[in-house]
């Protein structure tokens, strides 16, 4: 991925955020994946009054690639107030479809990126079953 590939990422993912339904946390959430064909998959955090049905911003994004038939992804960038990166269960979940994903984090209003981490440094020993 090229520096300008990268940053129209970090927008998609920004523009995402904006989305978000956060009315208990306020902490707005976005993400873009870039899927190994070149698409762009995007999604925000959606809050629930019953904290548990709450969905992170880099599940809504995978479901969308999933629903399109895109499973194999190459990249992803989370934005959040704070640079957080995926909480374990998106992990988990990423790691369903992309083991070797590179994942970079950046601020909601800001130009800046860190990473790229693998998914392997970022959930080491994740769970999986052989699929026969």
């Amino acid at each position: 991925m090229n520096s300008l590939q990268l940053q129209e990422l970090l927008r998609a993912a920004q523009n995402a955020a904006k989305a978000a339904y956060n009315p208990y946390s306020k902490f707005s959430v976005g993400c873009a994946i870039l899927t190994k064909t070149g698409k762009v998959f995007c999604g925000c955090n959606v809050e629930n009054a019953s904290y548990s049905v709450t969905i992170c911003a880099e599940r809504v994004a995978g479901t969308q690639a999933i629903l399109f038939g895109e499973r194999e992804w190459d990249s992803m960038v989370v934005v959040s107030p704070n640079g957080v990166s995926p909480c374990g269960v998106c992990r988990q979940f990423i790691n369903e479809f992309a083991p070797d994903l590179r994942v970079w984090t950046g601020y909601l209003d800001q130009d800046i990126l860190s990473g790229p981490e693998t998914l392997g440094q970022l959930l080491p020993k994740a769970m999986t079953l052989s699929r026969n």
